[in-house]
């Protein structure tokens, strides 16, 4: 019983590790996004191929919203993504 315990504690914590390194990487990319020619760097493009599937349908939704557009000049879609993953983040903390 206790190592069934131990087990579902562990897959807490790497879920929990696994949303802080998404954060790290979308925090990566928003700065990099801010130096000319960032994207050129092959770095810049492994971190846009693994938070993409994250901020394209924020992206979409947040076009779609009143708050979106095609004349937005700031992508808000890496603060809305934050606030998700930190929303996860603490609901998984609060299972253990």
């Amino acid at each position: 019983m206790n190592n069934d315990v131990s087990f579902y504690i562990l897959i807490l914590r790497t879920l929990e590790l696994f949303l802080y390194s998404l954060e790290i990487l979308i925090l990566v990319r928003v700065f990099s996004s801010w130096i000319p020619r960032a994207y050129e760097s092959p770095f810049v493009r492994f971190i846009v191929q693994i938070t993409e599937p994250i901020l394209t349908p924020i992206k979409k939704l947040i076009d779609k919203s009143i708050f979106g557009g095609k004349g937005s000049m700031l992508d808000f879609s890496p603060l809305v993504a934050f606030l998700i993953l930190n929303i996860l983040q603490n609901f998984l903390r609060n299972l253990h």
